[in-house]
């Protein structure tokens, strides 16, 4: 037996760093052995890098009736069980309506900093965030400001999401200018440098854009976290907002399929390469949908409903769903392409159920 797996080992090595007519020349029975440990060997080599998130979307299950005080109990019992299940990190959106593909516009949506705050009281080592923080809804001084009150509060548990923001019929109706998809880009850039440069700075920041201009602004306390806590930039926009994560970020947030996801890190790679930044140096994350059934045919049924009827092509780009063994591969297969960390959404109805699902057959199995 150990001679057969060493065989099987060097075979591995040869395919992997070269010597392809060697490999030709074996039997395909024994071929598959070879697949089978060499894909077993990649995932021991990659597993202790992947971490999970739980996002919460939907306030909807959190309190019955229209008693609203239920709700803050309901967030500290979820919290408290992603914490101890063994999620690294929570994360509510940073919205005002609830968005089309969640629920109605005005079904309940609390305010994301407001919420994080009230969990960080309750929690103590699970970081928290927004995903993702709209940069049009705070001036960046203030965005930078609250980060930094909040990490030091939480004892350096921030992990900050930030977007260009997209959801104009909300920002109208809260009387927030929408600018145009390239002036949000942009003004996503200086807000980065701005809120880096207020966590950094000493003893004030200064910084003079196009859009936003500060003079000598104090940021004191700085965040616990040093340098400073990790910025991840929400979008896979090819041409624009994955060079800003290249400049900018610690991580970057993508959604999609296998297929989708290797393109954009693909991309990725090559910004990195052009503004000359470490790709390794950015953390992978991406955002779906879970969904677990023992039967595969009733877990597909249970994503259309969650997903309100959108074409399987396009479930396949923002849900996991199947078997625990079918979920489990598939996140090994987003590994592969360069996920490192998934945060998940969970059924909305049934999310502690899940969230323990999750826990058993895939946290304690991948990580």
């Amino acid at each position: 037996m150990y001679l057969h797996v060493r065989r099987l080992f060097i075979i591995f090595v040869i395919d992997t760093w070269g010597g392809g007519n060697f490999i030709e020349d074996l039997d395909s029975s024994f071929l598959s052995e070879v697949e089978q440990i060499k894909r077993f060997i990649m995932m021991f080599l990659l597993s202790h890098d992947m971490q999970f998130g739980l996002q919460h979307p939907n306030f909807s299950f959190d309190y019955n009736g229209h008693d609203t005080s239920q709700m803050v109990d309901s967030l500290k019992n979820l919290v408290a069980k992603a914490e101890n299940a063994g999620f690294d990190s929570f994360w509510v959106m940073d919205h005002f309506h609830q968005i089309p593909i969640v629920g109605k516009k005005e079904e309940p949506m609390l305010e994301s900093w407001t919420t994080l705050s009230v969990l960080a009281g309750i929690t103590s080592k699970i970081k928290l965030g927004t995903l993702m923080t709209g940069i049009i809804y705070r001036h960046p001084s203030v965005l930078a400001k609250i980060g930094a009150t909040f990490d030091v509060l939480s004892k350096g548990r921030l992990f900050m999401g930030i977007g260009a923001a997209w959801n104009q019929e909300e920002s109208l109706a809260y009387g927030i200018p929408f600018p145009s998809a390239k002036e949000r880009l942009l003004r996503l850039e200086e807000t980065i440098q701005i809120i880096r440069k207020m966590w950094t700075d000493e003893p004030a920041a200064t910084f003079n854009g196009k859009y936003y201009q500060i003079s000598n602004a104090y940021c004191n306390p700085k965040p616990i976290q040093r340098p400073s806590p990790p910025i991840m930039v929400g979008g896979s926009g090819e041409r624009h907002t994955l060079k800003i994560v290249a400049k900018y970020a610690d991580a970057c947030n993508l959604f999609g399929s296998t297929e989708t996801v290797k393109r954009k890190l693909n991309i990725l790679n090559e910004h990195c390469k052009t503004v000359g930044r470490d790709y390794d140096s950015i953390l992978k994350t991406k955002l779906g949908i879970i969904v677990i059934d023992d039967e595969e045919e009733t877990a597909k049924k249970r994503v259309q409903q969650v997903t309100k009827g959108m074409p399987e092509e396009q479930i396949r780009e923002f849900a996991i769903y199947g078997t625990s063994e079918d979920v489990l591969n598939q996140i090994e297969v987003l590994e592969e392409v360069g996920i490192q960390y998934l945060i998940v959404d969970l059924e909305p109805s049934r999310e502690l159920e899940e969230l323990e699902q999750f826990a058993d057959n895939i946290i304690k199995k991948i990580s």
